[in-house]
């Protein structure tokens, strides 16, 4: 190398390159800032009646931030080629091109016919520019989260807040002219944001009769990224379309997820949203099989009706657009197949998206012998149930169990009092359904007024267990159900450790379970104890199913959601918040850590009997 090149490449990295990062850097902050400026807009134009010279100034803003992205975009390209391209993958190439293909009809002319024609009315048309434009806005705010969370601040403190804005997001988007009919007050658009995010369904007005479709469009969104998680959504736009981000970052976002491994990560948001998708969209095609022609809708009414029920059963949201909800008379009798599916999809919700991936895996494994028993003639020895993890085989048990048993009692103890008057197989399917929604779906086929004071205790505990860890649902989770029995048998029978399955739980399993039972009823009998002081009027059987309710995200109560004063709705968002991240979270997230140190006290014994 010539002296020459020494000096060009020092100037180069002393002089010329800080200037680069910074012009680059604003040109970023820019495009944050017009990312912001668009989503406001867009939001703005569909949520308001808007005038035509509004129309006209938003045509000037959306005109406006395309600029700002190409200009993103192209300076990027040009002055920081390497790192750029080492950087982007190929979903990344693939939206930079899609988006640089807005350009042709500014640089060419409209061709006169031909498919030609026809690709440059498309790379001309408002909708395909909006539509890439909102899709690199959603890019471009997930890197600048991701770059937020490089610098290592609190994961429990950061997941609190993703979800705050998510539910002040909603709160605004709820209070829009065109998501009401008649208006609704600011107190009730917070706390149906937050139970939509938390995926409570705790609601203290009528929906169907407060919103309008976009309303009920934005309600289901909103239970959609709630059930999911805010950083289920980021973190998949960040590495599917940039390809990369900080390690901090993915090893947070791999225990979000339970992801195995730093590799895997993308696979496993993949997986996630596939799930999530696949098995929505076949709900609600399931539940309109059994609905159509039978309701009085449209065609169009009835694959609305089915796609909300169907996210709002997997999400475990257990929000309505029926009058009354589930007990509404045109469902309550004759459509055993309607809440038979709407179970399924609350199940396979609620069990955990980490069982779901295994059950992904269990499936290859067994396919993977067939096709080796078809091609080589020889059958792996290797029993199949080894491919479940420990987790999966504890959550499956448990499930099992704390279905057939609610079942039969639900169905035994209701038989002659809520059930009376249906059917053989009505009793049946309302007894099922009636187990299964306990563990945080909110919904109620039957009025909970209605039952015997033994199911309401049976349905309280279930709501107090909920469902698996890393699932829609809430309660303190089966798994941490499943390793306090643990615990207690392990004690019972004199042993110095927690057996099961030949293998040993891990301290820390054990300490996080038992801190998670202890806050959880703390909590609870502290919120009853405000609330009733709050609201005094209030039975306390219903202030203890209100209180339950919002901590356990399940969201069925006795009806005195309506009946509760400001006050009262005030406490029960926070209350709902908590539910949705558990205790332990925000403990967590309040709490210092203490450092972890490399010495030991003695050990000291303290008199327990």
């Amino acid at each position: 190398m010539k002296l020459s090149d020494n000096k060009y490449l020092l100037y180069r990295h002393r002089w010329i390159y800080p200037y680069v990062k910074i012009l680059l850097g604003t040109i970023r902050f820019l495009a944050i800032v017009a990312s912001l400026l668009l989503i406001v807009a867009f939001i703005y134009e569909h949520g308001f009646v808007i005038s035509y010279a509004d129309v006209e100034t938003l045509s000037k803003v959306y005109h406006g931030v395309w600029i700002v992205f190409l200009v993103d975009i192209i300076s990027h390209l040009l002055l920081r080629f390497g790192s750029t391209r080492q950087q982007m993958n190929i979903m990344s190439w693939l939206l930079v091109t899609l988006y640089l293909l807005t350009l042709v009809p500014v640089i060419f002319h409209q061709p006169d016919d031909g498919p030609i024609k026809q690709f440059w009315l498309l790379m001309n048309s408002r909708t395909y520019r909006l539509v890439m434009s909102m899709l690199l806005a959603f890019v471009t705010l997930s890197g600048g989260l991701s770059r937020l969370l490089s610098r290592k601040a609190n994961p429990s403190v950061i997941l609190a807040i993703s979800f705050l804005f998510i539910i002040l997001v909603g709160t605004g988007l709820l209070l829009l002219p065109r998501c009401t009919y008649n208006g609704i007050s600011w107190i009730d658009a917070l706390f149906l944001s937050t139970s939509a995010v938390c995926v409570t369904g705790m609601s203290p007005i009528d929906i169907t009769q407060t919103f309008t479709e976009p309303g009920l469009a934005v309600l289901m969104a909103l239970f959609q990224i709630g059930g999911l998680g805010v950083m289920t959504f980021t973190s998949f736009f960040t590495l599917f379309f940039m390809g990369n981000t900080s390690i901090y970052n993915s090893m947070m976002v791999r225990d979000m997820v339970s992801g195995n491994s730093l590799n895997s990560l993308l696979s496993t948001l993949l997986y996630i949203l596939s799930f999530t998708i696949v098995i929505e969209a076949t709900g609600a095609f399931m539940i309109w099989s059994d609905i159509h022609g039978t309701l009085g809708y449209e065609l169009t009414d009835e694959i609305k009706f089915s796609v909300f029920h169907a996210v709002s059963a997997f999400c475990n949201a257990g929000f309505s657009t029926l009058p009354n909800g589930l007990a509404n008379p045109l469902v309550f009798s004759s459509h055993a197949p309607f809440y038979i599916y709407l179970s399924i999809l609350i199940m396979l919700g609620g069990i955990g998206f980490p069982i779901l991936v295994n059950f992904k895996d269990t499936i290859i494994s067994f396919l993977h012998r067939v096709w080796t028993l078809l091609r080589y003639h020889h059958w792996e020895g290797r029993k199949l149930y080894h491919a479940y993890n420990l987790n999966s085989r504890i959550v499956l048990i448990m499930t099992t169990f704390l279905l057939i048993v609610p079942t039969i009692c639900f169905a035994v103890l209701e038989w002659n009092g809520a059930l009376l008057g249906l059917t053989t197989e009505d009793k049946l399917t309302h007894a099922f359904f009636m187990a299964v929604c306990p563990r945080s779906a909110g919904f109620a086929s039957i009025d909970p007024v209605t039952w015997s004071t033994s199911s309401m205790i049976m349905f309280a505990v279930l709501m107090w267990i909920g469902g698996g860890a890393q699932s829609t649902a809430g309660g303190v989770k089966v798994n941490t159900f499943a390793v306090m029995l643990l615990n207690l048998r392990s004690m019972l029978r004199g042993s110095d450790r927690v057996e099961v399955f030949h293998r040993e739980l891990s301290h820390s399993s054990i300490r996080r379970a038992n801190t998670t039972v202890l806050l959880s009823i703390a909590a609870l009998g502290l919120s009853i104890f405000i609330m009733n002081m709050l609201e005094p009027e209030v039975p306390l059987r219903s202030v203890f199913f209100e209180c339950l309710g919002a901590l356990s995200t399940d969201g069925v109560s006795l009806g005195a959601t309506s009946m509760l004063h400001d006050e009262g709705r005030l406490f029960m968002i926070p209350l709902m918040f908590i539910g949705r991240l558990g205790v332990l979270t925000i403990m967590m997230g309040l709490v210092k850590q203490k450092k972890i140190v490399n010495y030991r006290y003695p050990s000291g014994e303290i008199i327990i009997n």
